[in-house]
């Protein structure tokens, strides 16, 4: 299981021009005259970057990735191969946190992952800090992902989603549009959240998250049955939730019941351990 800034003007200085002359003869790199790519920033073999993109110092790119017009990748960014930026996204841009004190910090970024139109993503806001963002994710126009937070593995997050600082995000988690994480929330893996959804609370794995207020509204089963669940399994998960959700008990005997009566298997240890380790709880039904 799975677990602008400032730029230049379009003419180049020759100084600039040299240097990146250079980053495309050592990494076959493929950048517009018309691109601002910062001397040092370090850049892999088969990069293309288009017209009016801006990167940065401090920056790394690895293989095959795109960077469309006007997309900034920002101070501290770390990225994979094969990723692609669309136009006016921001990857690495300054922590919205009043504990911000300008450090050098990171945004660490996997393999495979497409950031469409107006995405922002910030760094963290200390150095010790991280935002990751992992490999293969689909993060859709205009989504906001904030400083420290943690996005898994294979994700979609839809149209206009909001995600607040140090959130989680575990594999395979599906946002419908315009979704706001507060702070601090978790989103178990295999989970969907339906459009227009707000949440303070934890949402455990491999279910369903609807209405206003959110609530929980059944397991994801069509998407685990596509997705090579077995049917023993997600009825196992089934009978878990019904404990958790419709047996009229605290959270706390909730998980002792499901010890007692649920068959364990690696996704009901995680469900266990999801609810367990909640600080703010989870959602409700």
């Amino acid at each position: 299981m799975c677990n602008v800034c400032r730029r230049s003007s379009p003419c180049i200085v020759p100084l600039a021009e040299v240097e990146i002359k250079k980053l495309i003869l050592m990494s076959n790199a493929n950048i517009s005259p018309l691109a601002y790519v910062d001397p040092t920033a370090q850049l892999g073999n088969n990069v293309t970057v288009h017209p009016f993109a801006y990167i940065d110092k401090n920056v790394v790119v690895g293989d095959n990735c795109e960077i469309k017009p006007y997309a900034s990748i920002l101070s501290g960014t770390r990225m994979g191969n094969n990723n692609r930026v669309f136009q006016n996204a921001v990857l690495g841009a300054e922590p919205q946190d009043f504990q911000y004190k300008g450090d050098d910090t990171i945004l660490q970024i996997g393999n495979d992952n497409v950031f469409r139109e107006n995405v922002v993503i910030n760094r963290a806001t200390f150095p010790d800090g991280r935002t990751v963002i992992g490999n293969g994710n689909f993060i859709h126009e205009g989504v906001h992902i904030s400083h420290d937070s943690k996005v898994g593995n294979s994700c979609v997050i839809g149209y206009g989603s909001k995600i607040s600082g140090k959130c989680i995000l575990e594999d395979c988690v599906i946002f419908g549009g315009n979704i706001l994480a507060s702070q601090g929330t978790r989103v178990g893996s295999w989970s969907l959240i339906q459009t227009g959804c707000r949440f303070r609370n934890d949402v455990p794995p491999y279910i369903v998250a609807a209405k206003e207020p959110i609530s929980y509204y059944g397991v994801n089963a069509v998407i685990l049955a596509h997705e090579g669940f077995s049917e023993k399994i997600i009825k196992h998960i089934s009978h878990a939730y019904r404990i958790i959700y419709q047996g009229h008990c605290s959270v706390f005997d909730a998980l002792l019941m499901i010890k007692d009566q649920v068959p364990m298997s690696p996704e009901i240890q995680h469900i266990v351990d999801f609810v367990s380790e909640t600080k703010l709880g989870i959602i409700r039904d």
